[in-house]
């Protein structure tokens, strides 16, 4: 039987913040939705009593669809999120729901900078307990997502994908590190979303293989004209188990950088080589001849031509950048 859609199911996420720095949430999928008349009491509590009770509020969209977002009118000191357009019932499935196109939001109210900053610290903190999001719990994971998408909503800059020069040094990924660089996005965009399975299972493979390496630095270097990107990889690989000797290298993949919207790359894998190793002779045979496995050619070879792996940037600033794949795993980078 249907249900009758109510005026509460408009409202989505309302979000107060104490003098003490609590944050206090009524969210569209608990109290609002299964008792509208109890939420609309403590809304209405909430907007009467807020600048009383020493509440002001800060604007943080967490729904993924941060364009779709309508501001109503201020009442009092409460901000209020709505999508009109939504005709889902009040007890869906988020899972059964299709994601709208995310797109780049820019954020110039000055009064937020304190808060990207509180987000920012808690994130670097969850990363660096974590190992870059390698040992984290289920509940680390989700609130680290909710962290990456309060700071995507609010990100400063334009364009993000034309101001995001420089070096970056991976602080925490979503998936398996190795993803951020363009010799395994390339083989994601190569094998297509038909094959999606058979690349997620080859890099499982590759991680259980790799399991006993150390992951030293993993970073990005992007140049001043937007149109190269290097990955750095350091790893330390052990000959065998109980063996006490290391093979420990760096490597560098370049690929060709497009910017084709205000959030979104398109790279083309040119080379990999690896360079830094301690084995000796063999680096430096490498350094001085710059031996470099030529990908994108290979690929031309193969297939016709060079698979374009795409990217977006939907929150970078001065010290941080968050970039997403094709499967919306995200990769947190901070200045090196």
């Amino acid at each position: 039987m249907g249900r009758t859609r109510t005026p509460y199911q408009d409202l989505k996420y309302i979000e107060g913040r104490c003098t003490t720095g609590t944050v206090i949430h009524l969210s569209h999928r608990g109290i609002i939705m299964r008792s509208p008349p109890l939420a609309l009491s403590a809304l209405c509590l909430f907007a009467i009593h807020g600048k009383t009770l020493g509440f002001s509020t800060r604007r943080r969209h967490v729904l993924s669809n941060v364009s779709s977002l309508r501001r109503c009118p201020q009442h009092g000191t409460s901000r209020i999120f709505s999508m009109p357009d939504d005709d889902y019932p009040s007890d869906y499935d988020a899972n059964d729901l299709q994601s709208p196109t995310k797109t780049v939001a820019v954020d110039i109210d000055e009064d937020d900078a304190a808060i990207r900053d509180e987000l920012k610290r808690e994130l670097i903190l969850l990363a660096s307990v974590t190992n870059r999001g390698m040992c984290a719990s289920t509940e680390e994971r989700n609130l680290v997502v909710d962290l990456v998408t309060q700071l995507e909503a609010l990100n400063p800059t334009a364009d993000p994908a034309v101001n995001s020069q420089g070096d970056w040094e991976l602080c925490y990924s979503s998936t398996q590190s190795f993803r951020s660089s363009p010799f395994f996005l390339a083989i994601r965009s190569f094998l297509g979303d038909e094959n999606k399975s058979m690349a997620e299972n080859a890099f499982d493979i590759h991680d259980r293989a790799t399991t006993a390496s150390r992951v030293g630095k993993v970073r990005q270097i992007i140049d001043e004209g937007n149109s190269e990107l290097v990955s750095e990889y350091e790893l330390s690989v052990g000959l065998m188990p109980g063996f006490p000797i290391r093979i420990e290298g760096t490597v560098v993949t370049s690929a060709e950088l497009r910017v084709i919207a205000p959030e979104t790359w398109e790279l083309k894998v040119r080379g990999t080589r690896v360079k830094g190793s301690n084995v000796p002779f063999f680096d430096q045979y490498l350094d001085d001849n710059a031996v470099e496995l030529p990908v994108g050619e290979l690929y031309q070879t193969i297939s016709g031509a060079t698979p374009i792996a795409v990217l977006k940037t939907f929150y970078v600033d001065e010290a941080m950048r968050i970039t997403r794949d094709v499967d919306d795993n995200f990769f947190v980078f901070t200045r090196a």
